[in-house]
């Protein structure tokens, strides 16, 4: 019994990645999706998709007012090309509406 619980656990896991539909991989190939430096919050979660995580940061010494973080976390790790926040974490920082920088962690 126990063993069937334990394995019933363990595959679920899987369970929430879902690959892509091949129409998808048709109309939106990787790397041809990628977010640019002064697009608006929409045109990001038109491309991406809503963040993982939204943080407010504030930092008077380098700007006026708070920006926000937008964190997309890395899916597929073992990806060896830079597909977008597909494989490797990205950190997208907003100045008001407009994306000002992109770092990858």
């Amino acid at each position: 019994m126990c063993v069937i619980i334990i394995g019933a656990v363990f595959f679920s896991g899987c369970a929430g990645i879902e690959p892509p539909m091949p129409d998808e991989v048709l109309s939106h190939p990787l790397g041809t999706s990628s977010v640019k430096i002064g697009m608006t919050k929409q045109q990001v979660e038109q491309l991406w998709g809503a963040p993982n995580q939204v943080n407010l940061i504030e930092n008077k010494e380098k700007w006026k007012g708070p920006r926000e973080e937008w964190v997309y976390r890395g899916q597929y790790s073992s990806i060896p090309i830079d597909a977008d926040y597909l494989s490797k974490t990205k950190r997208l920082y907003f100045d008001g509406n407009n994306l000002t920088s992109i770092v990858d962690k």
